[in-house]
């Protein structure tokens, strides 16, 4: 039986954790906290958005913000973590300053995002306006809408 552990962090874009000589792992899952150490059972949970956390084998503390995934343990050796999104960081007050940024990012693309599909929603109906042209009839209606 192995002394550590090997835990992988991956997201649909990157690999954002691959660790080696990990001696244990937090994790939080629906049903609370928990730990995982070598020689662990398999084991597979949901994470919601929480901080992934472990000890390397130089005894600090790393930790990895999830936004939510999937947790499996395997051959009591090996912990994968699948998750969307995932921001690394070794001190908690800097992890939290960067998953901030992160939030604001997002919500502000978001922002610009429907700011710009109400744009060219816009200029589609004035452009069909214009392609359809006044017709009998339909002058007051056209005009309704100016």
């Amino acid at each position: 039986m192995s002394k550590t552990l090997t835990l992988t962090v991956t997201t649909p874009l990157d690999v954002e954790v691959a660790e080696t000589g990990v001696t244990s792992v937090r994790a939080e899952d629906r049903s609370g906290s928990f730990g995982l150490l070598p020689g662990h059972a398999d084991f597979l949970t949901v994470l919601g958005a929480s901080v992934l956390r472990w000890r390397g084998s130089e005894g600090v503390w790393h930790y990895c913000a999830l936004r939510g995934g999937i947790l499996r343990v395997s051959a009591g050796d090996t912990i994968d973590v699948a998750c969307r999104e995932a921001v690394r960081g070794d001190d908690l007050s800097v992890l939290e300053a960067l998953v901030k940024k992160n939030v604001a990012n997002q919500v502000d693309a978001a922002r610009r995002a429907r700011a710009e599909h109400t744009r060219l929603h816009t200029n589609a109906i004035r452009s069909l306006m214009r392609q359809l042209g006044p017709t009998s009839g339909q002058d007051d209606l056209a005009e309704d809408f100016r």
